[in-house]
């Protein structure tokens, strides 16, 4: 439908404790691929609810040209919900197998409408995004939590919507589910708004929509294009910034320059008026004149400086705070070839049953190796990581550890004390450093001032990121092998480029669990290892 649609006209929403999200926001997004992007908090899963009608504007309007699916990023679903029930198809379906044996009551015929084909359009439909063969009386219990989110998507296609509304469609994924939602999204014909982390999805939008409280900037092109344009403007945003500061320094010196000038002229022409001994009401109407001719001189130079504070206001509110994190992590080096961790036939049962194909799994690990691994949902990588810290302890096979420290960062991460604030886990992760020093490092990770005495419980994803990562490349000894298990989940692009430039610093060894194509690339990935069917292979680094 080439006239889909969202038009957002003067809205505004705030929280019932008035917290603002957003304020007199107007946009018109068009027919075509709109990638969503701003910081985690920012309100992009707010304006999807307020677009899909679930939640009223304060003020303003929101309207959709055409029909709408909407797919959140948690899906209210339950596990005794059957696949069928889950598409929205049970009822035509019970009709059609009715119809098929012979009862022709005029109630099936209304349930099924035009969708005669319904089985064949949705069998079509899950198995263009990797569901083939998935029976649809399965309960949704039974299913991975990346077969549920492509099932919801399913379920929002087959309305043959004119408007997607999309939030983190591939959280979850694995690398092969990606790929088919990649595909089914090009194919895709109408208005399509995705909000997303995965750069490598956004790089297949013909727009992307930068969000603001107040403003929502068009940008045409991928993601990529995006990136460029952005830091095309910072560097013009950057060039003006220091214009403006020269101008404010010469303003500034020419009216101190001038006001000097204005106290030499009035100490001069006070004295030349006593020795003239001119009469005391001619010598008081000049010196009133002189001072007024000051004033006026004064003012105009104040005016000048005014402005040029304004002009610099002005430019430095186009700039960005890009906040990377910049590191110096020495204590981390490994020696190249060191050997951190081996493991011969390595095997784990769950519930009685092997994880890993017939004689286990090997793997070496040495320093500073960057090993990505890979692999579909559920195959065992997590438990491969914990096999690798000692958490889980192996049911077969041989383990040998460096002594060195090996540190792990969970999905979820879960390892600083929620009740104590940032500055005091790190007190705890590096107590012979004096408090000065942690202060600095803190800084660092943008933990400044009273931010670095947060409660760990009230951080943001982003923020509680930043400070595990400090705890952890900081502590006592640094660690030499760093186990990272889908790092950038949940995490908003500043986030995840803040994780690229910590990794980038870092001199050890480390394993990453991600399928975040884009973020391996970015890490420098050397040595990719893949799962699948019990057996771990090695794999080509082109292959990220």
């Amino acid at each position: 439908m080439s006239d889909a649609a969202v038009v957002c006209s003067h809205v505004s929403f705030a929280w019932p404790d008035d917290t603002p999200v957003f304020q007199d926001l107007s946009f018109t997004v068009t027919a075509g691929r709109t990638g969503l992007v701003a910081p985690n908090g920012s309100g992009k899963s707010t304006l999807l609810k307020l677009i899909a009608g679930e939640l009223p504007p304060a003020i303003g309007s929101l309207s959709v040209n055409g029909t709408l699916g909407h797919l959140p990023q948690t899906l209210p679903l339950t596990g005794d919900l059957t696949v069928a029930e889950v598409l929205g198809v049970a009822a035509v379906i019970r009709a059609l197998d009715a119809v098929e044996s012979g009862d022709v009551s005029e109630e099936h015929f209304v349930t099924i409408g035009d969708d005669w084909d319904i089985e064949e359009r949705t069998r079509a439909q899950l198995d263009r995004l990797g569901l083939a063969g998935l029976a649809l009386d399965r309960r949704l219990g039974t299913l991975s939590g990346g077969q549920v989110v492509s099932l919801g998507l399913a379920a929002q296609l087959l309305k043959r919507p004119d408007v997607l509304l999309l939030d983190e469609p591939t959280n979850n994924l694995d690398a092969q589910a990606r790929h088919k939602l990649y595909d089914v999204l090009s194919d895709f014909g109408g208005c399509l708004l995705l909000v997303s982390h995965d750069r490598a999805l956004l790089d297949r939008m013909d727009r992307i929509a930068e969000l603001g409280s107040d403003e929502l900037r068009l940008y045409g092109g991928d993601f990529t294009a995006y990136e460029e344009a952005v830091r095309a403007e910072q560097e013009v945003a950057e060039k003006n910034v220091r214009t403006a500061e020269q101008e404010l320094k010469r303003d500034k010196r020419e009216m101190q320059q001038a006001r000097e000038r204005a106290e030499r002229r009035a100490s001069n022409a006070a004295k030349n008026l006593k020795n003239a001994g001119l009469p005391r009401i001619f010598a008081g109407t000049m010196k009133r004149g002189a001072q007024e001719s000051a004033g006026r001189a004064g003012q105009t130079h104040e005016a000048r400086v005014g402005e040029a504070r304004a002009r610099l206001d002005e430019a430095g509110r186009a700039l960005r705070d890009e906040q990377r994190l910049a590191l110096d992590l020495p204590d981390t080096q490994v020696p190249a070839g060191r050997p951190l961790f081996l493991g011969e036939g390595m095997q784990v049962r769950l519930g009685g049953r092997p994880v890993f194909a017939e004689g286990g799994v090997d793997l070496t690990i040495r320093g500073p190796e960057r090993i990505a691994l890979t692999g579909p949902n559920g195959v065992g990588k997590t438990t491969l990581l914990r096999l690798v810290t000692g958490d889980l302890t192996p049911d077969g096979g041989e383990i040998r550890r460096n002594d060195g420290r090996i540190a792990y960062l969970s999905q979820r991460l879960d390892l600083l004390d929620e009740d104590r604030t940032v500055a005091e886990n790190f007190a705890a992760y590096a107590p012979r450093r004096p408090e000065a020093e942690r202060m600095n490092l803190l800084a660092r990770f943008l933990f400044r001032g009273a931010r670095a005495h947060l409660p760990v419980r009230v951080l943001s994803g982003g923020e509680r990121l930043r400070a595990t990562l400090a705890c952890v490349l900081y502590a006592e000894p640094a660690p030499h092998l760093l186990l990272l298990d889908e790092p950038t989940n949940n995490l908003d692009l500043v986030g995840a480029g803040q994780l690229e430039s910590a990794l980038d610093s870092y001199r050890g060894a480390f394993v990453v669990i991600s399928h975040d194509e884009r973020f391996l690339a970015e890490i420098g990935v050397g040595r990719l290892l893949r799962l699948e069917d019990g057996r771990l292979t090695e794999a080509g680094v082109s292959a990220v």
